[in-house]
């Protein structure tokens, strides 16, 4: 029997044939990434291979690092493995990793959505005999609104609370939720960020994202000036002594977990917006079809309630042990 294409380590997901491994959670010598979240892209790796579009944030984040670019669609080989990156559709540059070897094609999902954000570069399926994909949301309540309905709750609350002289401050992850936010707000008023947010805004400005104008919040920003504005800043720091020098406000947070009855009242949030950069039930079920794989691994999420499902379905499915995060991990972790 002939070595599978991928092996699950200790260190991550590894491919004997190229020598390489995939989001690897441990220092390895080469490691090829999905995208810039601080539970995929980690520090101590001693090669680093990633979409051209994701490399510019993970160069950020991670500073001096040996890395190369590649762009979506090409094809590259290393050792006996040939290797190629496809669009994910999570956030900007974030991919999936084609891996063939002796006719063999598995393929690593890292973290996606089927929904075009109007944003990130749109999922694209790819066909495989293996498919290793996330699962964070994966059980049948997990259904998301269109963004169109969401755009439009974000924008009503935001005009409401400018009316009344509220500043809306908005709790999103720095890196793919904050700026899909953006691209979907109604130009009305004042959009103010956070520092750790405007950092990855630069980078993708320079990129050629399109983002509307913002301004970051200083010491020396008055304000009180700026009553009606709405601030996009991390979870943690909704709650916070920054965020209590705007004075009367409203919070929200955007995320998938808004689903679940009263998650937003144990954060102590005053709206939840339901919207995720992870694929929902559908968008599971939508991806793995159009890849055409008979075998599929499930990591990061509900694994045995999915793989049971998948299961039953007539697919080969088993779990993959994983030390990827979750939403509740670092601010700038695994979005939502």
């Amino acid at each position: 029997m002939s070595q599978p294409v991928l092996t699950f380590t200790d260190r991550g997901i590894y491919c004997p044939a190229g020598d390489f491994h995939i989001d690897p959670w441990r220092p390895v010598d080469r490691a090829l990434i999905t995208h810039g979240h601080a539970d995929h892209a980690r520090p101590g790796h001693a090669a680093y291979l990633a979409t051209d579009g994701a490399l510019p944030v993970i160069r950020h984040r991670l500073g001096e690092i040996a890395a190369e670019g590649i762009a979506y669609g090409e094809a590259r080989q290393i050792g006996g493995a040939r290797v190629s990156f496809h669009p994910a559709g999570h956030l900007p540059g974030s991919a999936q990793i084609r891996v063939e070897v002796d006719g063999q094609v598995w393929v690593v999902s890292g973290d996606y959505k089927v929904v075009d954000d109007g944003l990130s570069e749109p999922f694209e399926p790819v066909p495989c005999h293996a498919f290793i994909s996330e699962c964070t949301f994966g059980l049948p309540v997990f259904t998301w609104p269109s963004q169109k309905d969401v755009a439009a709750e974000i924008n009503a609350w935001w005009a409401a609370n400018a009316a009344e002289g509220r500043t809306s401050m908005l709790g999103a992850y720095s890196l793919g939720k904050a700026q899909r936010l953006m691209s979907m707000l109604e130009p009305q008023g004042t959009i103010l960020t956070h520092g750790a947010v405007e950092a990855t805004n630069a980078v993708l400005r320079a990129q050629g994202y399109p983002l509307p104008e913002t301004i970051q919040v200083t010491p020396d920003t008055d304000v009180k000036a700026l009553k009606g504005a709405l601030v996009i800043a991390p979870p943690s720091a909704l709650g916070s002594t920054w965020a209590r020098k705007f004075g009367p406000a409203s919070t929200g947070f955007a995320s998938g977990w808004m689903r679940l009855r009263g998650i937003r009242r144990r954060r102590g949030m005053d709206r939840g917006f339901v919207i995720s950069d992870h694929a929902d039930w559908p968008g599971l079920q939508e991806a793995i079809k159009s890849t055409g794989a008979e075998t599929i691994y499930v990591t990061h999420g509900y694994t045995e309630i999915f793989s049971r499902w998948l299961n039953q379905q007539g697919y080969d499915a088993a779990i993959v042990p994983t030390e990827f995060g979750g939403e509740d991990d670092a601010e700038d972790g695994a979005a939502s």
